[in-house]
């Protein structure tokens, strides 16, 4: 499936129904788009299919159509409230996918103009509620790879810039590296009419207020996220994949000086090592191809730091859910402040 989750595949979607499907949320992770890193985080599977879970069934109660099923517990299938241990295997409702084809330097992705329904978009939808310093939207705007209108903005932002109106931005899904597009674009590569365009929109505002709510009753900001969607097989939009969790969002303590509460927490220490100038040496070469030609690999994260990522996990699960799934995990806050005295001291500007 990927590089931080495996699907098991019990019965294949059909161009007229779903198939079925288990994600098994593995304790794997992922900076960089490099893929599986060289260690593992302790129970961060299992934090992850929780909380997912948990959205997922808020996302029932308010209308966001989606593909999740249930949790797989005893080999039964069964709702959030049923669970009586954490697990790290949730059921799904299966689209196809239908990857473009890469040819003459470019992504041919005349595919999606002869499809009908049950199939994944090939697009993920960013929203950011907040800009923090190294926002991809600057660069992308000094380079004139997006304008102030595209983004539904007036005036230039400044870093650090907490928005009136959130942006909704958008990228490729199923390329080696993702890149980020105008919405005509995406449009036009996802064979989306003007109605479906706008309701990808209103589904991913649903979503963002439903997370930011949530996470705000345990004093998290929530900065940016971002959701996958498909056609179900009437040709209506559904949340696929996962929302609302530390992997496809990025959080930050409410007054906090910018200390980021999501996988970011491990970027921040690769950013400061000699695989990640690698990486981005390797990328500028040859994006089709940098892994293979980079010239180093990563080192595993130092014991602390991990062991406070995955403290960090489970005391998010632990008190958005309000169930006290994993033991012996010490409240959110005191983790952050741990976490930040184990953070590089060159990385400190970026809190």
């Amino acid at each position: 499936m990927g590089s931080v989750k495996d699907l098991e595949v019990i019965k294949d979607a059909e161009p007229d129904s779903y198939g079925t499907g288990r994600f098994i949320f593995s304790d794997r992770y992922s900076v960089f788009d490099w893929g599986e890193m060289p260690d593992l985080i302790d129970h961060k599977g299992e934090a992850i299919a929780m909380l997912a879970a948990y959205f997922f069934e808020k996302f029932d109660e308010i209308g966001i159509s989606n593909h999740y099923t249930g949790l797989v517990e005893n080999k039964i299938v069964k709702k959030f409230i049923d669970i009586k241990n954490p697990v790290n295997v949730m059921e799904v409702k299966l689209l196809r996918v239908a990857k473009p084809v890469f040819k003459d330097n470019n992504y041919d992705y005349s595919i999606y103009k002869t499809l009908k329904g049950c199939f994944l978009v090939p697009l993920e939808v960013i929203y950011r509620n907040f800009l923090p310093q190294g926002s991809s939207v600057f660069k992308r705007l000094s380079n004139k790879e997006i304008t102030l209108k595209d983004l539904g903005l007036d005036a230039r932002p400044y870093p650090n810039q907490k928005l009136e109106k959130p942006i909704y931005d958008v990228s490729t899904k199923l390329e080696i590296t993702d890149r980020y597009l105008t919405w005509d674009e995406a449009q036009k590569i996802s064979g989306l009419s003007e109605n479906e365009l706008l309701e990808l929109k209103n589904i991913t505002d649903k979503v963002n207020k439903l997370i930011t709510g949530e996470f705000a009753k345990i004093n998290l900001v929530n900065e940016d996220g971002k959701i996958e969607v498909g056609f179900n097989p009437l040709r209506r939009l559904i949340v696929v994949d996962v929302a609302g969790t530390l992997d496809e969002c990025r959080f930050t303590p409410l007054g906090n000086t910018g200390l980021p509460v999501s996988k970011e927490i491990a970027r921040i220490y690769y950013r400061n090592t000699v695989w990640y100038d690698a990486v981005c040496e390797a990328k500028q070469k040859d994006i089709q191809h940098w892994k293979e030609i980079c010239r180093e690999k990563p080192k595993p994260l130092p014991q602390k730091l991990k062991t406070l990522i995955s403290q960090t996990y489970c005391a998010c699960t632990n008190e958005i859910t309000g169930r006290k799934w994993f033991s012996n995990i010490p409240p959110l806050d005191d983790i952050l402040c741990e976490i930040k005295e184990n953070l590089p001291l060159s990385d400190s500007s970026k809190y």
